[in-house]
């Protein structure tokens, strides 16, 4: 028996507004965008992850008012969970992100359990944090 994780819901205000950060400033390649009712089903991806997607939605999408104003509130707030990227030049990924105008919340920094990392705030004020390894 094998497992693995294939998708990965990312909860936005406005999925075009996500769209451009994800797909132009993380570089992220868009899989899919179809219309369900009113909202849409878009996933990206990495090419270095070809069974895994993220999937952007709306708060009130496939879900409740009551669930969908529970999300809205808790994404209003900036507590969603955040999302962690790696990327084999922080350097370089950290300098294109910020040319997009994110919402810088860290520059690079050494962290003392290992990695190099940034952290961003999507369009939406999710945390983006992107990571990399450090050299072996």
């Amino acid at each position: 028996m094998t497992i693995a994780l294939q998708y990965c819901h990312i909860t936005v205000n406005d999925v075009d507004e996500a769209l451009a950060f994800y797909r132009d400033a993380l570089g992220l390649e868009l899989r899919n965008d179809v219309a369900s009712g009113e909202f849409r089903w878009v996933t990206l991806g990495s090419p270095t992850q070809p069974g895994l997607e993220l999937v952007l939605s709306e708060p009130h999408a496939g879900r409740s008012q009551a669930d969908g104003d529970a999300l809205q509130e808790l994404l209003t707030k900036g507590v969603m969970p955040m999302i962690v990227f790696r990327t084999d030049d922080l350097d370089v990924t950290f300098e294109k992100v910020r040319a997009s105008g994110a919402e810088v919340l860290q520059e690079p920094i050494d962290q003392p359990w290992g990695p190099r990392d940034c952290a961003f705030r999507d369009p939406s004020g999710n945390m983006v944090r992107i990571s990399q390894q450090p050299a072996a």
